[in-house]
Order: C-alpha cells, then structure tokens, then sequence
C-alpha cells in the first residue's frame, strides 16, 4: 500500500522513543489546503477497527479507511536540508502538488 524509506523508518522509531503510549505513526488525508487535500500525521495510542497498518521493523504506520485509497502507492520519506527537515510524502496519484508538499489533488 504504502513504503517507507529507511530514513522515515529511523526517525519515527527516534520520536517514538520520546512518546509516551506510541502504537505507530498515523498518516491520513483530509480536505483542505490549496489543491484539496492535505497530508498530516500523529503519533497513535490506539487503533480503530478499519485502520490500516502497514510495519517495516517494529515500526508502524496506520492509516484510516478513507486516507488509505488516496495514499495508496505513497513513499515516506524524511527529508534533511538547507531548506529544512521532516517527512515528505510522494504520492505518485497527486494530479498537483503545492509548492510546500503538503496540498495535493487527486
């Protein structure tokens, strides 16, 4: 469904550490941003029952039951630049992105 490259890997197992009660990292899609939709992402406590989990590792990924189909063939990745740092999603059914990455269209 999804991949997560060994990068993303090693930095949500580093901030999963400093969590408290952590199941995994929650990647999901809502409406907004200025192309539609928009990415965001949460550590996770608990789990509901049409979540989706993808593990690489000990590490978890959960998605839910609306966000998988629109991140369905998605890297991600953790970016660190001059620019900044943090996790980037490439999704390979963006029609068009934002400038920052954030927003897409489907």
């Amino acid at each position: 469904m999804i991949t997560i490259t060994t990068t993303a890997e090693e930095k949500i197992r580093e901030l999963m550490r400093e969590e408290k009660d952590t199941l995994g990292l929650r990647v999901y899609v809502k409406g907004g941003g200025c192309h539609g939709y928009q990415y965001g992402m949460a550590f996770e406590s608990k789990m509901g029952e049409d979540d989706t989990v993808i593990e690489k590792g000990d590490v978890k990924v959960i998605m839910d039951s609306q966000s998988a189909p629109l991140l369905n063939g998605c890297e991600v990745d953790y970016v660190d630049s001059v620019q900044g740092s943090g996790f980037a999603i490439k999704n390979p059914q963006a029609k068009t992105t934002c400038g920052c990455g954030s927003s897409f269209s489907a």
